[in-house]
């Protein structure tokens, strides 16, 4: 492959267009002004184009104007996914905190958590008035609490809220993760909140989910053990939920958890299968268009009996354009099909580059076009064994590649033997997804025999077996490893250098190669300059206290009960890991602290206080009896923090009175750890 295919037009289209979208979510100008602002470009370029094409420098003209029009439509295109450029958005017509009714559609069903049962409903109305948009809706568990189906019709009275976002430093966003799904809010429900029920009217989405449903059923019937049944509903059907935790842990450690989610990986294999299977169809006339439908149609059709997920869905989609340049031009780059899958797909819903499958799909198929090639010439197999796993090993060098430095950002961790997890399980997929997708059709026409279903049960048994032994090499884990966004960037930008390099060996590429290595190392010492400032920090958690001094990368936790390893325990661990936190110790916490400008004064349940400490911080923990106004008049507090040790209601009422007495008041229950640098 020729390092110059980077030069199509079609490459630079995709990636302007994916930068527009880059700036559209980081930028704070409204989509309005964003259209306006598109359209006075456009014309501007326009005129400068017709006055300058019959001048020498027209082609700069005509190229600055067709990069800066795709710049745009990537910008404009995600902005008017906002809800503000949406006029009959529910966020126009009610307010957070006001009780309405809401009629709404279930549109996803997402993995329940420890309370509630989590769905993606569309709104359809709010109090009678026609509306638009989607929000996360918690329905309250218990026995009689009904499961929801996509399609479902509710009438629920509730009223919005804000999806909570994280209160402590360095834990996941999950407010951020559902507004890349197109989620801003979320409503609380219980059973007596639901005016009405009913089944709405069949959506393809839902007529894939209630099939996928019935799979599942049939598979129960089956001789496959819990565990082989989970990952068979996984691998095959894209259901997650019924895998234990610790098993997926191992499929973690092991490096092998992107077998669980139906996604480029499986579709790829199935792409490959299928045209393998159906290469014969290429002696006859026609034979690549009857080809490439049927590859189409059977990928939708997998896409269709797991439920069409958005992953699963986005990589049916790359391949259908794959088959589909197939049939009109068969000598076209895949480095060019897979731009114009990308390009595609940003256009259709510009929130999926945000979406985390999305791009380590990309990525390792990227990865695997341009590095797999060049590293396989290093080493020629005489024989078909050695060749099928140096062409897996090469492969999954490629791949791990692409994904690692996004895949660390992410999940803080690299499983270092993820090459022999490969080794085994990449030849072993391919059997598991095939005779997976016989073993389910099998079942639903009741055709399946007990022999096949236990040879299959035996060979998922032993994958499970493998992944349990490679994870259980815990010193080849390596994790809590943290990078910022900024890091996972300019890790990319060094990496394309490299591989620039690798193609071809000049000047330009060198002079890149070290001006990508110089920002790297900027990046890292700026981070490590800034991770060594001191600070103190008043956590949030649920009836306990905890207060945290960090001095340079040596860390103290303050505590009243004790915990044997606190450095794994819920806040603290996140953020030992996102501030790079190797030495920490604990001790008790005294009455009073020294920080450098002021005191932090504790008042616990005792509520004994000393008065010679002017114009300290105040820390109100354990629900002390205290008369806040005598006390804010004695002392004269310059801040008064409440964490999570204290009720609800005398943080209410503690708040009322710093309001009245024109005092600051931080609540890290609402407001979030208070960090005091």
């Amino acid at each position: 492959m020729s390092v110059k295919i980077v030069n199509y037009l079609i490459i630079r289209f995709a990636v302007l267009t994916a930068l527009g979208i880059v700036a559209g979510h980081y930028t704070p100008f409204p989509a309005l002004f964003s259209l306006k602002a598109t359209v006075v470009i456009a014309i501007v370029l326009f005129l400068l184009w017709i006055l300058t094409r019959k001048q020498w420098y027209q082609y700069a003209v005509f190229g600055i104007v067709s990069y800066a029009s795709f710049f745009m439509i990537g910008y404009c295109n995600y902005q008017i996914q906002l809800p503000l450029f949406k006029p009959d958005h529910y966020s126009h017509i009610t307010s957070e905190e006001t009780v309405t009714v809401l009629q709404l559609q279930i549109t996803d069903i997402l993995k329940p958590g420890n309370y509630n049962r989590k769905y993606i409903a569309k709104v359809d109305a709010i109090n009678g008035i026609v509306a638009s948009g989607s929000l996360l809706l918690l329905i309250q568990k218990n026995e009689t609490t009904a499961v929801l189906n996509i399609d479902d019709q509710l009438v629920v009275s509730a009223m919005l809220q804000a999806i909570p976002r994280p209160l402590n430093p360095g834990q996941f966003n999950y407010s951020d993760y559902m507004e890349t799904r197109g989620v801003y809010h979320q409503i609380q429900c219980r059973n007596q909140s639901i005016l009405m029920k009913t089944i709405g009217s069949t959506t393809l989405k839902g007529l894939a989910e209630r099939f996928r449903n019935h799979l599942l059923e049939k598979l129960k019937q089956t001789s496959l053990g819990s565990n082989e049944r989970a990952i068979i509903h996984a691998l095959v059907l894209g259901q997650k939920k019924d895998i234990n935790k610790a098993l997926y842990s191992s499929y973690t450690d092991a490096g092998a958890a992107h077998i669980l989610a139906v996604s480029g990986l499986h579709i790829g294999i199935l792409y490959f299968m299928l045209t393998f299977l159906l290469s014969f169809l290429n002696r006859f006339k026609y034979g690549i268009f009857i080809q490439s439908v049927l590859i189409i149609f059977c990928l939708w059709f997998f896409a269709f009996i797991t439920g069409l997920s958005p992953s699963v869905t986005r990589a049916v989609t790359m391949f259908s354009i794959f088959s589909f340049v197939k049939i009109i031009n068969r000598r076209s780059s895949n480095l060019n099909n897979l731009s114009i899958s990308f390009l595609l797909l940003i256009l259709i819903n510009p929130l999926w580059l945000f979406h985390l499958s999305f791009q380590l799909s990309y990525l390792a198929v990227l990865s695997i076009m341009l590095v797999q090639p060049k590293l396989s010439r290093y080493y020629r197999p005489q024989f078909y064994i050695d060749t099928l796993f140096w062409d897996i090993f090469t492969v999954s060098i490629a791949a791990q590649l692409g994904v690692l430095p996004l895949s660390i950002y992410y999940f803080h961790q690299f499983p270092g033997l993820f090459f022999i997890t490969n080794l085994v399980v990449l030849p072993v997929i391919s059997i598991l997804l095939g005779g997976g997708i016989l073993l389910v059709l099998l079942s639903a026409l009741n055709l399946s025999t007990d022999s096949f279903e236990q040879a299959y049960n035996f060979l998922i048994k032993s994958l499970n077996g493998f992944i349990n032994w490679v994870a259980n090499q815990e010193v080849f884990v390596f994790k809590d490893i943290y990078y910022t966004l900024e890091n996972t960037l300019t890790v990319y930008l060094l990496l394309s250098s490299l591989i620039l390099l690798w193609y071809s060996f000049n000047y330009k590429n060198l002079m890149f190669l070290l001006v990508s290595l110089n920002i790297l190392i900027g990046f890292a010492v700026w981070d490590k300059l800034e991770s060594s400032q001191d600070e103190w920090l008043v956590f949030h958690k649920s009836r306990k206290s905890l207060i945290g001094y960090k001095n340079d990368t040596h860390f103290t936790l303050f505590r009243n009960d004790s915990l044997s390893n606190f450095e794994q325990a819920y806040p603290v661990h996140d953020y030992l890991v996102a501030k790079r936190i190797n030495q920490y110790c604990e001790e008790r916490i005294p009455s009073v602290f020294k920080l450098k400008k002021t005191y932090l004064l504790i008042l616990d349940s005792l509520g004994v206080y000393s008065k010679r400490f002017q114009k300290p911080i105040v820390l109100l923990t354990e629900s002390p009896k205290v008369n806040l106004t005598r006390f804010i008049d004695s002392i004269n507090p310059k801040l008064i923090v409440a964490d999570g040790s204290n009720y609800s209601s005398y943080v209410s009422r503690w708040e009322n009175t710093c309001k009245q007495k024109k005092v600051p008041f931080h609540y890290t229950g609402s407001m979030g750890t208070l960090i005091i640098d």
